[in-house]
């Protein structure tokens, strides 16, 4: 089964598809449709009003949908390089834990937790994220970063107008 499609069965796409547990949609500034809070997402997930996923193939550049897709990659590069900071520094993430899931969730949630903590201390952030180490990471996380498997799906017509609303902000920031 596909990442996606384990995804798709997962309790987590359940939550995220239950829109009470989100905010409201908002509009961005100085536009007028309200787009819904979303999850950043690769190719290899479907789009839907709640998930992001790039725009297929290569698009000309300057174009709103490469622009996008460039917004959406440092995002998902940026959470990357979280992952791997937590990683390094709490090693419970570096094999799979043995646990509950409920155990694995508060401590996750513990991590996480610590590291907003260290990392916006004045006394700890220089130690825990010395200055240029997110920079130089998302550098190397740009290389790396490489496409899952696309399985094609029919996105919803919703779905396809917030992704170009996101991508027609994004486009007007620039522009």
């Amino acid at each position: 089964m596909s990442n996606g499609g384990v995804f798709n069965d997962s309790l987590l796409y359940h939550k995220i598809q239950n829109t009470e547990n989100f905010p409201e949609a908002t509009c961005f500034p100085g536009r007028k449709v309200p787009v819904p809070y979303v999850f950043v997402a690769d190719a290899a997930f479907a789009l839907s009003d709640r998930i992001m996923k790039p725009y297929p193939g290569v698009s000309p550049y300057g174009s709103q949908q490469r622009i996008f897709n460039q917004h959406l990659s440092r995002a998902r590069v940026v959470i990357e390089c979280t992952f791997g900071i937590m990683t390094s520094v709490f090693r419970v993430f570096e094999k799979p834990m043995l646990l509950q899931p409920d155990k694995a969730a508060i401590i996750t949630l513990t991590c996480v937790i610590l590291h907003n903590f260290l990392k916006k201390s004045r006394t700890s952030r220089n130690m825990y994220v010395p200055k240029g180490t997110i920079e130089r990471l998302i550098q190397e996380e740009q290389n790396l970063l490489l496409p899952l498997t696309q399985t094609p799906r029919r996105p919803t017509e919703k779905a396809k107008r917030i992704r170009q609303e996101f991508a027609a902000y994004l486009y007007s920031l620039r522009h």
